[in-house]
């Protein structure tokens, strides 16, 4: 989950309503107390363009009422008045009285009675974190760091084996609940998070089938196949969806127009660190191959059209480069399921998906294995 999604719309939260419900919704209350956030605003988000509930604590203590249609997983944000700090917490609603205690510097441990999915939620994350834990991931990053800047591929390769490692063993946890949970709430939230970005669609598929028809029906499980068609059209040796957006000057350019030239579809945006650290890896394999059929389609996530320019103009972005400055809600990334950048497919003379998700050096390589 992106908390920029949600927290940038605090402002305006203050002055919302929650919305109304249907006679099909079952009521809910939530009361919560939560140290060293005894005062100050406390926002519940609901998912997707749900609304957006606000209270202010009284006392250290918050209250919400509401109904919900099946279990939602939210987002609570605690603000203290007058104080920058944003705290959040995701936290399963679902039917009944909720409360919630806990400390603001361990969120994560606060305590849920009357809400077993919260439990069970709670429960999991930290089966998770253990395996996380196993490694120093700071440590990590910059031993990582410094091998790739002296050149010791030996040195990242194995770094880089341990990395994968430690997904291989999350990847393994979230299949295996979702096995054994066919009907959990938690599973489907934890699959879809999991496999958010860069999804293997066949597995995906395998595990999405395990669910029962009636998870495969909420708000959770729709999300969820949304991530998966979208794994399935675009996986390697898929044509690559075809689609038109304007470039800079407002021109349109569809995705097809290249065909003939090897292309790396390239989703970014001005404002996305790991994007604009990633590019001068891309153009350095541009330059080494676009004389030998290789060039870049560049499509911006940006809402404003400054920032975009602004950025292609400071990386030295030669190739073609196209928005409809909708965000998050860029079409094509709609199209190709994209839930994190950055994220690039490589296309072949004919459209065809040949990589994904390519990063670093892997561009290089593959160009030199395909463009030899």
């Amino acid at each position: 989950m992106n908390y920029l999604k949600f927290i940038g719309g605090i402002a305006l939260a203050l002055g919302i309503l929650p919305g109304s419900v249907s006679a099909q919704d079952s009521a809910y209350t939530l009361h919560g107390s939560i140290r060293g956030l005894d005062t100050g605003w406390v926002f519940l988000y609901h998912p997707g363009d749900g609304p957006t509930d606000s209270t202010l604590m009284s006392r250290g203590w918050f209250h919400f009422a509401g109904s919900v249609k099946e279990p939602e997983l939210c987002h609570l944000v605690f603000k203290k008045l007058n104080r920058d700090n944003i705290y959040s917490l995701p936290f399963f609603i679902q039917a009944g009285a909720l409360e919630l205690t806990g400390t603001k510097d361990s969120l994560s441990s606060a305590v849920a009675s009357g809400a077993p999915i919260q439990e069970e939620y709670f429960a999991y994350q930290q089966k998770e974190k253990s395996i996380i834990a196993q490694v120093n991931w700071d440590t990590w990053e910059s031993a990582y760091n410094a091998a790739e800047k002296a050149k010791k591929k030996s040195r990242t390769d194995s770094l880089l084996a341990v990395r994968d490692g430690n997904f291989k063993q999350r990847n393994q946890l979230v299949k295996e609940y979702a096995a054994a949970h066919p009907s959990s709430y938690v599973a489907i939230e934890e699959v879809r998070d999991f496999y958010s970005y860069d999804p293997d669609g066949i597995e995906l598929q395998g595990i999405y089938n395990g669910f029962t028809p009636e998870l495969q029906s909420s708000h959770l499980g729709k999300l969820l196949k949304k991530t998966l068609d979208a794994a399935l059209l675009t996986g390697v040796g898929r044509p690559a969806p075809d689609f038109t957006q304007t470039d800079i000057k407002g021109k349109p350019v569809a995705l097809s127009s290249f065909k003939g030239q090897y292309v790396l579809v390239d989703f970014w945006a001005s404002w996305c660190g790991p994007c604009r650290e990633e590019n001068p890896n891309v153009l350095k394999s541009y330059r080494a191959y676009h004389s030998k059929g290789f060039t870049v389609l560049g499509v911006s996530l940006d809402d404003e059209k400054s920032p975009w320019i602004g950025a292609v103009r400071k990386d030295d972005l030669p190739w073609m480069q196209v928005s409809d400055l909708k965000g998050w809600k860029n079409s094509a990334a709609v199209l190709y399921g994209i839930e994190g950048i950055p994220m690039n497919y490589l296309l072949d003379k004919d459209g065809i998906i040949v990589a994904k998700g390519l990063r670093g050096d892997e561009l290089e390589q593959k160009l030199a294995e395909l463009l030899h």
